[in-house]
């Protein structure tokens, strides 16, 4: 894989990147503009995300890949860290309350949680109805989903990699123009084995995307120096259900 090639329009420059923590390669892959991507990252392994054309929403879930019951939780995660964004540091908790992934390098200023994924009922209530029939990352999520028995009582808040949703003054959201760039990156270490679904996003609505959605690349690694990264996160026992 090269670092970088020109898409078919040469006005829009393509930057592949490497991973952002060095290591042995257990997995590289392209997830095509609009496709789904899903992939188990084994404890202390590395997966780096690279925004390749720039402005490019990575939708993502994670699960306990041993127990899918057990899975990424929104209000965990903010609530344990007491910040509305994902950042370098911020540790991915689950509805258990347990580490899933912790981001050890991140190239964007903030990282969105709060936003949500499409749909097509939701394009439907923003857009128009005429929208309905547009591809959305919650069919993404379901097809990956459907590979590991899993459906939609299954799907929750998702993360949303590279994706700018400022929260104002006044507690309002808003989906704006990125901050991101071509070859940006954010790299999650496994905390336990995980399930990792990504959603390339197809929205073509607002301008999560830039109205023009691109190719994202997943790597995993097995990182050449696990002590470089910080102590992995203590996993406390699962709560009893």
């Amino acid at each position: 894989m090269t670092t970088a090639t020109w898409a078919t329009n040469e006005a829009d420059y393509f930057d592949y990147a490497r991973t952002l923590v060095e290591g042995a390669t257990v997995l590289d892959e392209v997830v095509p503009a609009r496709a789904p991507w899903s992939g188990i990252v084994r404890a202390g392994q590395v997966l780096t995300l690279v925004d390749v054309g720039g402005n490019q929403s990575g939708d993502c879930l994670v699960f306990n890949a041993a127990d899918t019951r057990e899975r990424y939780s929104v209000p965990d995660t903010l609530a344990w860290q007491g910040n509305a964004y994902v950042h370098t540091g911020t540790v991915l908790r689950s509805n258990e309350a347990r580490a899933l992934m912790t981001v050890v390098g991140n190239e964007v200023a903030r990282q969105d949680t709060i936003g949500g994924a499409c749909s097509k009922e939701s394009n439907t209530l923003r857009y128009g109805y005429h929208t309905y029939f547009h591809h959305a990352c919650r069919e993404n999520f379901l097809y990956e989903a459907s590979k590991y028995g899993m459906g939609a009582r299954d799907l929750v808040s998702n993360l949303n990699w590279f994706m700018n949703v400022p929260v104002e003054d006044d507690g309002t959201l808003g989906i704006v123009d990125g901050i991101s760039g071509p070859g940006k990156r954010v790299a999650l270490r496994a905390e336990m084995d995980v399930l990792v679904l990504v959603s390339n996003c197809p929205q073509i609505n607002n301008p999560c995307n830039d109205f023009n959605p691109t190719p994202l690349r997943v790597i995993v690694v097995t990182p050449d120096d696990p002590a470089s990264l910080g102590h992995p996160v203590p996993t406390a026992p699962a709560i009893a259900g």
